[in-house]
């Protein structure tokens, strides 16, 4: 019997599964979807090729365990942010700021590697599920603010960011993005006021 490294059985699937999808994280970073296989994830984490079928499938399961891990950064960069702020111009702000922060920091790099996946649906489905729970707190803040379609509005919102990450990603000046973005998702919602 293999030696594990935690307490229980179980413990010790989790780690080594959060081993592989932090091995497959990394090797995003480098910004192509191609270089995650089953070969070089078991090589980062010193496991056999071969193990890595104990944990995921699939590649596709494997990219879209990658996709899901990178929620709570994001729902916790934007939560704390909204959380902080007082008034519901603040809070719109803070929502854009949030995740272009992490944009600038990097997060992004992965998401924009999974999007030319070619075995995507799985991927698909998960980032769907991450960007309806990013969507969350804004369209609970929408609400709040009287919104008559809060979701449509918070999605529209959201084109808002995603422009704005395009901008970054290309090379456009951070601090001019991210201001003229903020500026314009609470001028949408509050007139400015």
């Amino acid at each position: 019997m293999p030696r594990i490294s935690a307490a229980t059985v179980a413990e010790h699937h989790a780690q080594q599964r959060r081993a592989l999808v932090r091995a497959a994280r990394e090797l995003l970073e480098g910004g192509d979807a191609e270089a995650v296989t089953f070969a070089a994830v078991a090589r980062a984490t010193g496991l056999a090729r071969n193990s890595v079928y104990k944990y995921f499938p699939g590649r596709p399961e494997l990219l879209a365990a990658v996709v899901e891990d990178a929620l709570p950064r994001w729902t916790d960069a934007i939560d704390a942010g909204m959380a902080a702020a007082r008034t519901p111009r603040e809070r719109i702000a803070a929502y854009v700021s949030a995740q272009l922060e992490l944009v600038r920091g990097g997060e992004h790099r992965i998401a924009r590697a999974l999007a030319g996946v070619r075995d995507a649906q799985l991927v698909r489905e998960s980032a769907g599920r991450v960007h309806a729970a990013l969507l969350t707190p804004l369209t609970e803040a929408l609400t709040e603010l009287g919104e008559d379609d809060p979701r449509r509005t918070a999605v529209l919102l959201q084109g808002i960011v995603n422009a704005a990450t395009t901008a970054i990603e290309a090379g456009d000046d951070y601090a001019a993005v991210s201001e003229r973005a903020v500026r314009m998702a609470v001028t949408a919602i509050t007139g400015g006021t």
